[in-house]
């Protein structure tokens, strides 16, 4: 099984950004964490990054017939970006979305996730291990 995870702006500033909130491992390192985890469970994984909406839509429209699953932290465009909700709406790829934060329990204006809804499942708040059990959620969708 192949698993694209996306991960989306301001993301490339883990480790220094609001640790407080985010936690002090960089994207390098959580990429590592997940790359190590999902190879455990026999998945490949590839991991990008992108801070502007028109990349990470091209990535997810070519990961139909690349990747078996998409696992992607949309950042603060998973409040408003219905770009992204209709690209993963789009593909034929099943799609998980992750939050490091417990999104429903901080501000007002992030409770609400727009492409949730294109997803088949949402996990937040565990912090980098929310990325594993989205891998580990992806391969339910394959029937393993």
């Amino acid at each position: 099984m192949r698993v694209l995870v996306i991960h989306g702006p301001n993301l490339n500033l883990l480790g220094e950004r609001q640790p407080e909130i985010y936690g002090r491992q960089t994207l390098g390192e959580i990429n590592d964490f997940i790359t190590a985890s999902a190879r455990e469970m026999g998945v490949e994984v590839d991991c990008v990054q992108h801070n502007a909406e028109g990349p990470i839509i091209d990535a997810i429209h070519n990961a139909r017939n690349v990747y078996d699953a998409i696992v992607i932290n949309p950042g603060a465009y998973a409040h408003y970006s219905y770009a992204i909700a209709d690209a993963l709406a789009s593909v034929p790829v099943p799609a998980i979305e992750v939050h490091l934060s417990n999104i429903a329990a901080r501000e007002t204006h992030r409770r609400t996730s727009v492409t949730a809804a294109a997803c088949n499942g949402s996990i937040s708040g565990f912090g980098p291990f929310s990325y594993v059990l989205a891998v580990r959620a992806a391969l339910k969708t394959q029937g393993n």
